[in-house]
């Protein structure tokens, strides 16, 4: 059921004139209402404007851009990094990027749509995955193979340990990472998963981003090599498409001691819940991730009754299966820790 709502769902949420607690969302650092945070945001605004339309390409530029993104490129640990206006445009940036006659494209189970250009699908699981690779290369085909996948793909099947992915032919491979999830979250720092996949010797390694998710803010980025964020940059799509608010990506230079604090906030509550969480079994979830997936139609309906409300939607579309998640954030207090445990307890 949509519960339609007029302010931001955060700790709390407001439905028919009745209050809930809300486990659901994206918002895992808890940023969007945050009162030190906003107020980061809002003095940038008062200096960027509320949106700068105007070509990066453009010869009056901002200098926050360069420096937001050199920021992220240390922080995730690529050599380069672009920054858009949201991650499904990132993702799409960097997808339509790497099709052409030079690639061949695969795709993970569960990739996000956000990869997807034109009628692609993803392979339903990672055997198949492998045998479609190991025919494309003994095949005449010179093209060279490019893997697309979500590194929090709500299975387990790739973070944190990659067990399926490492599997493949990585050294012929170009690996593509949706990295939504992750960035700002996991990673020491929030660094997210690049510096893991690095590891794994794949032909080359390109991750993109949303933004909003893990740091609060509306945009997304790619990361890559310098040569190949150059070449990124000087296309028709990145000089076409306006760029990022110039405010938001200030806001995520100046707030990097508010994202330390609420991380350490989400990692004392997923502690918490881990340790009082008595149906482990019930869930789909990664270590160190606080979101734990299910699909039970009676808990929502458990949990609803009692005035909690989590994610329960059809996703990505209305054919797609119902996607039922509680989601821990750090605007949550020890106690909503307690009561949620304690439902699931009566189970």
């Amino acid at each position: 059921m949509a519960h339609f709502i007029d302010a931001f769902p955060g700790r709390f949420i407001s439905i028919d004139g009745n209050t809930y607690t809300y486990f659901g969302g994206t918002a895992y650092l808890g940023l969007q209402n945050h009162p030190v945070f906003q107020g980061i945001f809002i003095e940038n605004v008062k200096r960027y404007g509320t949106n700068y339309g105007a070509s990066r390409k453009s010869n009056v530029r901002f200098t926050v851009f360069e420096e937001a993104e050199q920021h992220l490129a240390q922080l995730v640990g690529s050599e380069a990094c672009l920054t858009m206006s949201s991650g499904y445009l990132a993702g799409q940036f960097l997808a339509n990027f790497l099709k052409n006659k030079k690639h061949k494209l695969f795709y993970a189970p569960n990739t996000h749509s956000a990869l997807f250009i034109n009628k692609d699908k993803n392979h339903h699981s990672y055997m198949d995955l492998l045998e479609a690779i190991n025919k494309h290369l003994n095949s005449d085909n010179n093209a060279v193979p490019v893997l697309f996948l979500d590194s929090i793909d709500f299975s387990g099947l790739n973070y944190p340990n990659f067990e399926s992915l490492k599997r493949l032919p990585l050294s012929e491979l170009i690996l593509v990472v949706d990295d939504s999830h992750g960035i700002g979250i996991v990673g020491e720092k929030g660094s997210g998963v690049f510096k893991t996949l690095q590891k794994l010797g794949t032909r080359q390694l390109f991750l993109c981003a949303s933004l909003g998710k893990g740091f609060g803010i509306q945009a997304g980025a790619v990361f890559g090599t310098a040569k190949d964020i150059k070449a990124m940059e000087n296309t028709a799509f990145f000089g076409g498409a306006s760029p990022a608010s110039p405010a938001a990506m200030a806001t995520f230079i100046n707030a990097a001691t508010i994202y330390e604090q609420q991380r350490t906030i989400l990692k004392k509550h997923l502690a918490q819940f881990w340790e009082l969480n008595q149906h482990k079994s019930l869930f789909y979830y990664m270590e160190g991730h606080p979101s734990f997936s299910f699909n039970n139609p009676k808990l929502t309906d458990l949990l609803f009754k009692h005035k909690i409300v989590v994610t329960d939607f059809n996703y990505p579309n209305e054919n797609a299966p119902v996607m039922s998640r509680i989601v821990l954030s750090a605007s949550h207090t020890k106690e909503d820790i307690i009561q949620l445990s304690s439902l699931l307890y009566s189970l």
